[in-house]
């Protein structure tokens, strides 16, 4: 089956947590599958885990923008940060990757960066403008022929989903004025079951041992009752972005 499927992601890890299932669920079904992450540099430890990561979920080997990450200079020494890199720049390199890989599908976070952290707001805004701008053949010359995916998946979690476990993990209820990650319920457009895949994505998670040890993500993860905790890795949710002209694909159905 040709089907090309490219993650967008900030940090080593993200591909694991918020797209792993989908990942190797279409590895699995014959996909061409490939993430890129944005931050972090060849040579660190972070690198290296996404290596690993990208090899349990089917993905492939890491491509990296090689920036730092917004919070961590040591993420790539003497890079700039994601976030400070002029729009222009961080989206031709992007055009570059789509135009070589070819993908029918690109995944990337919502408008929130699903939980708010800049570098993930800005791969958002990045990604969305390189999946238009790789389709024309005046911009970015030189990085391949144009090639426009067919739709843009932005990963998300529903709203009611973040409010039941909401207690679970932080010990108490959102207060009244909390920012909630995810979005109301109605605005999720795709669902994906990917259970039969959650030990991968889970194993993929765990390839991020700096990260387990750090008491990041995946801590929240393992302080929710099994039950909860078993929902999260079993299912991944999106809203779709569709463009005009393009053929309809959706995830569900190819």
């Amino acid at each position: 089956m040709d089907f090309g499927l490219l993650a967008v992601h900030a940090h080593p890890d993200d591909e694991a947590i918020w797209t792993g299932g989908t990942l190797a669920r279409y590895a699995d079904e014959g996909a061409r599958t490939a993430v890129v992450t944005c931050t972090w540099a060849q040579g660190t430890t972070r690198a290296a885990e996404l290596e690993g990561s990208l090899g349990i979920l089917g993905a492939g080997r890491p491509r990296l923008l090689g920036y730092a990450d917004a919070r961590k200079a040591e993420s790539a020494p003497g890079a700039p940060r994601f976030v400070d890199v002029p729009l222009d720049e961080a989206v031709g390199r992007l055009v570059e990757h789509i135009r070589q890989f070819r993908p029918d599908v690109v995944l990337t976070y919502d408008g929130f960066g699903s939980y708010g952290h800049p570098d993930h707001v800005h791969a958002h805004r990045v990604t969305l403008a390189a999946v238009e701008a790789a389709g024309y053949d005046q911009l970015y010359p030189g990085t391949g022929e144009p090639w426009r995916p067919r739709a843009v998946y932005l990963t998300t979690i529903p709203r009611s989903v973040v409010t039941s476990h909401w207690q679970a993990v932080f010990g108490s209820p959102p207060a009244p004025d909390q920012t909630l990650p995810g979005v109301p319920d109605e605005q999720v457009t795709t669902h994906l079951d990917v259970g039969r895949w959650a030990e991968r994505k889970w194993a993929a998670m765990l390839a991020h041992e700096s990260e387990v040890e750090r008491g990041a993500s995946m801590t929240l993860l393992t302080a929710l009752p099994e039950q909860a905790r078993a929902q999260m890795l079993a299912n991944e949710w999106y809203r779709r972005v569709a463009y005009t002209g393009a053929p309809t694909t959706t995830l569900d159905s190819w």
